[in-house]
């Protein structure tokens, strides 16, 4: 069976179905793949021949003047077979089917989906789909989605396999927007019809440009392949999963959307936690739990400070920490003496550590600043949960990230809190300087608990 890294790797990229239309997908693709720097020839396929956009269009894939490393099909379900024998004549190594209507809309498109994995396995043409929007190689430049722009195509280290059409445009279209959580390569597995979830796990873990796998999965085609290629992954690299379908309405929905059956969620969910699989519930979860991985180090311990200017987020951080396996740091003599230089009060040194009103005193700056010091170098300390208005203007915050722009013993957390405006502004701010921050420091505790359980699954292997 062919690599599907010979897929990614395509230089040549023909786009069957490519309107004249400069409105159209097909035309759009095209477009995109000009204005993103694919480094690779690229034509359409078009009964009527012509252009678009500069690029040319022929009448059939056997007329493209150059051989083809990837087809991208934007045609109606019942015209893909045909589409693929040609595409198999024509020596194509592999095929994005990004057309809806296959398995999940009925009995005619599954009679059609299994038509289409026949030619695959006799043809030995790889496939990835139907029903997706494909795959991005930021090395080269190379999307089949014509909802990418040249900001999702910047080269990064996060690889995504998602089973999902839109899902892997508008997620990437999102984690575009951070800095910092950048694409090594995009997979969308859709109904699965050739490439799965367990194949795009052991091509992401053998890729040098991925250092994070995230995966949003519907279901699992093949359990127990999919959980060797997890544990195989998990010695390497993190591996962060979002399942869609937990309830029994979402499996339901699943159904509908992309054929996929149900899975018994307990039992799928004491597998992974046994090959080391991070499961996260929420985008938001997933977003920052790559922020955690890609900025900063693995704790240590399980040992946690609070910095904080309000006791009811510290107890409920606290809550959460022993909730998800974390405990509360016990400072040292000297971790608290180098403290109470900037915090008076012997009960608002230790942890949670207090701000306020000392803050008031020797200004944010300077007590921020002097108390993260003495917890990155208290060796009782783990990692640092740092609880802070959002203040007006990144001055404030200027001495803290130059303190974090060295090297990083240990990961720090930011949670801020305060209106919308302050809060986004402070965001962009620590996200220019790699600091990862939460609208809740609840959500930065999960995220270290998260990276505590991986660093203890990378000791033992």
């Amino acid at each position: 069976m062919r690599s599907i890294s010979e897929v990614l790797d395509a230089r040549d990229v023909v786009v069957i179905g490519a309107s004249r239309n400069p409105g159209k997908p097909g035309a759009l693709l095209l477009k995109v793949l000009q204005e993103t720097g694919f480094r690779g020839r690229v034509a359409g396929v078009n009964p009527q021949g012509g252009e678009v956009y500069g690029v040319p269009l022929f009448p059939k894939i056997e007329d493209v003047p150059f051989s083809v490393g990837l087809a991208v099909l934007l045609i109606p379900p019942p015209a893909v077979p045909q589409a693929l024998r040609a595409c198999a004549r024509k020596g194509v190594k592999g095929v994005v089917i990004s057309s809806e209507g296959f398995a999940e809309a009925g009995e005619e498109g599954r009679r059609i989906q299994e038509e289409v994995r026949e030619i695959l396995r006799a043809t030995g043409m790889r496939g990835f789909g139907p029903n997706t929007l494909g795959l991005v190689n930021t090395s080269t430049g190379l999307t089949t989605s014509y909802f990418a722009n040249e900001r999702m195509l910047r080269p990064g280290s996060i690889g995504l396999a998602a089973q999902s059409g839109i899902f892997v445009g508008a997620l990437l279209r999102y984690l575009s927007s951070f800095e910092g959580l950048q694409l090594s390569k995009g997979l969308g597995l859709g109904n699965k019809v050739d490439v799965d979830e367990a194949e795009a796990l052991d091509y992401l873990a053998e890729d040098e440009q991925t250092g994070i796998i995230g995966l949003y999965l519907e279901d699992v085609r093949d359990g127990r392949r999919f959980l060797e290629a997890a544990r195989r992954a998990v010695r390497r690299k993190p591996v962060i999963l979002l399942k869609g379908g937990r309830s029994s309405a979402g499996a339901r929905a699943v159904a509908s959307h992309t054929a996929s059956l149900a899975v018994d969620e307990r039992v799928l969910d004491g597998a992974l936690r046994q090959c080391g699989v991070l499961r996260v519930r929420s985008i938001d979860e997933l977003v920052n739990t790559l922020l955690g991985f890609q900025w900063m180090p693995l704790p240590r311990g399980p040992r946690v400070a609070l910095v904080t200017y309000s006791g009811a987020q510290a107890i409920l951080s606290i809550d959460r920490a022993e909730e998800v396996g974390l405990k509360l740091a016990r400072f040292s003599e000297e971790t608290q003496k180098r403290i109470s230089t900037v915090i008076t009060s012997p009960s608002k040194s230790r942890n949670p550590v207090d701000l306020f009103p000392d803050m008031m005193v020797h200004g944010f700056e300077k007590t921020s600043t002097e108390i993260l010091r003495a917890l990155l170098d208290g060796e009782e300390v783990d990692s640092v949960v740092f609880i802070s208005f959002a203040l007006q203007g990144a001055a404030p915050y200027q001495p803290v990230v130059e303190l974090l722009d060295g090297e990083r013993p240990k990961p720090v957390f930011f949670a801020l809190l305060g209106t919308k405006e302050d809060v986004e502004s402070c965001r962009a701010f620590l996200e220019r300087h790699r600091v990862p921050s939460t609208l809740f420091p609840e959500a930065a505790v999960e995220t270290l608990a998260r990276m505590w359980r991986y660093a203890r699954i990378r000791r033992e292997t």
